[in-house]
């Protein structure tokens, strides 16, 4: 994948290069989580049709879509986010599983934001369910990142910068 991303900005302008790899993180950030977004709105889909016709209400559609998009997106999320946005160096059962807990963790609240924004926005205010979706997943995208950021993926050159201040 790597290559694939390295060719393709190869054939960028020496400017757009220079911005890309200003921003990679960042820039990897939006595209795997365009694919992450891919994956929640078509697992989504495909769980609000199962439970329409099955009979649930909107509540019920809301939440159980919700719920199962988020397992399918944020396992795909975890391993990209792990190998090509933040390039985790975590190795060995016990860093992993703490890795993929904060990730998890961290996911949870963002889930609870998505399940909250979706029943208000869709269940009770009746907006479109897929302008609902797209509106909640770009606010937990964001949210996201920062935790990612801050909590889940620490890399070298952020924890050097923390020894260095703390001594």
């Amino acid at each position: 994948m790597e290559k694939i991303i390295k060719a393709c900005v190869g054939i960028l302008p020496k400017k757009l290069q220079d911005i890309y790899y200003k921003y990679e993180e960042k820039w990897l950030y939006l595209f795997f989580g365009g694919l992450t977004t891919v994956v929640s709105f078509v697992t989504a889909g495909i769980a609000k049709f199962f439970l329409e016709k099955a009979g649930l209400g909107s509540d019920a559609v809301s939440d159980l879509s919700t719920a199962v998009s988020w397992v399918c997106a944020v396992t795909f999320a975890y391993f990209t986010n792990r190998v090509w946005v933040f390039d985790s160096k975590a190795s060995g059962a016990k860093e992993l599983a703490k890795e993929a807990a904060s990730f998890y963790g961290g996911r949870i609240a963002t889930f609870f934001t998505e399940i909250i924004m979706m029943r208000v926005l869709y269940s009770w205010l009746h907006i479109n369910y897929w302008a609902s979706k797209i509106f909640a997943n770009v606010v937990v995208l964001i949210l996201n990142y920062v935790i990612s950021k801050i909590f889940v993926f620490k890399n070298k050159e952020n924890a050097t910068k923390k020894e260095d201040i703390n001594g």
